[in-house]
């Protein structure tokens, strides 16, 4: 599964590098809505949310599904600003009619494919259909999309005026901390771009994120997410990468049709292993969810043993361990080592401890 951005025609130079102080404080906010995603940010998570005033803390649950289990497009701009002030104002450019589908389309629940539907402020029947995914998440969702179709000026004012609240009660500070960083790796990733070209810069961004040949002179962006979906950067004049401190492990992409494609993704840090792919994620279990396999995993992980020591232990014949141990080897589960004429399996503990992790951020993704 991938999300796919065409970039057939596009020049490498419309691939820009640049971080976002609306994006950054988008991805501080989903740390504090859901902090169990960013265990690493636990302790700035729960100081934060102590020394937010109880008015503001108010309004952010009232509008955290903005944030939350998704991110409103608008939230992450294709065209990022100097400052947070500059970003706001070109959101206030957007009409009603993409915001009010770029909101509705979180706080409903419903499929980003919405753009294709009527419009929830002109069709009697999209309105309803929008009131009634909302009120099935809740009472506040249901306030929210009523308020926004009946009045959108005055929800996007007060929108506004509490992501300008967040900035003066914690935004500032840390984006203050964190710039400099994301500036150097923007810097860092468009002078790869220009030196070696969009493969390796896009390469640089993520292990998740490809330049595929699709034949016929054809290009496109290739990212490893749970889902089916492509758009064009091409016809949108270009993709947008957003560099963040905050967003580990969300790889966030814009890909809503009429909006500029934009992926938001985490800096990479020490010590921090690179994602791994869905499809490896999924090959391990698969690996370990035979029987037989599963039998040997755990005879392997207590030591190294030989293919003849492990067909005794399960009586099973020689060539039958061999073929399952060459599936665990595949699947990046095994480590090696010759003593003398024998060769001794061992199951990566390392690597076996972090299928959870991978299977988690893979989801999370």
């Amino acid at each position: 599964m991938s999300l796919t951005i065409d970039i057939t025609s596009l020049p490498d130079e419309r691939l820009i590098f640049t971080p976002s102080p609306l994006a950054e404080m988008s991805a501080m906010l989903h740390v504090l809505g859901e902090p169990a995603h960013h265990p690493e940010r636990h302790g700035w998570a729960a100081s934060t949310t102590a020394s937010v005033p109880p008015a503001l803390a108010e309004r952010l649950a009232e509008a955290d599904f903005l944030w939350r289990s998704s991110r409103a497009d608008f939230l992450v701009p294709g065209i990022p600003g100097a400052t947070l002030a500059d970003e706001l104002d070109a959101v206030d450019r957007i009409d009603d009619e993409q915001y009010v589908r770029a909101a509705l389309v979180l706080t409903c629940g419903a499929s980003r494919l919405a753009h294709r539907i009527t419009s929830p402020l002109t069709d009697p029947v999209a309105q309803e259909r929008a009131r009634e995914l909302a009120l099935a998440r809740g009472p506040r969702q249901a306030d929210f999309a009523d308020r926004l179709l009946t009045d959108p000026t005055a929800v996007r004012a007060l929108v506004r005026r509490m992501l300008e609240d967040c900035a003066e009660a914690f935004f500032a500070d840390a984006w203050r901390r964190v710039l400099p960083d994301l500036a150097a790796d923007a810097r860092r990733k468009t002078d790869l771009l220009v030196r070696c070209g969009a493969a390796e810069a896009l390469a640089a961004v993520s292990s998740s994120v490809a330049l595929e040949d699709a034949g016929g002179g054809r290009r496109r962006i290739v990212v490893d997410k749970l889902q089916d979906n492509a758009t064009n950067g091409a016809g949108a004049g270009g993709v947008t990468f957003i560099p963040t401190a905050f967003g580990r492990p969300h790889l966030v992409v814009v890909h809503t049709a009429g909006w500029r494609p934009v992926v938001q993704y985490p800096l990479a840090e020490d010590g921090v292993p690179e994602p791994v792919s869905l499809a490896v994620v999924q090959q391990r279990l698969e690996a370990l969810a035979h029987p037989v396999r599963l039998r040997l995993a755990r005879t392997i992980a207590r030591g190294p043993h030989t293919t003849g020591e492990l067909a005794a232990a399960w009586q099973l014949s020689a060539p039958e361990v061999s073929r399952h141990l060459a599936v665990l080897r595949k699947a990046g589960l095994l480590v090696t080592h010759r003593r003398g004429r024998y060769m001794l399996y061992r199951l990566d503990l390392a690597g076996s401890a972090r299928l959870g992790t991978d299977l988690l951020e893979a989801v999370l993704r």
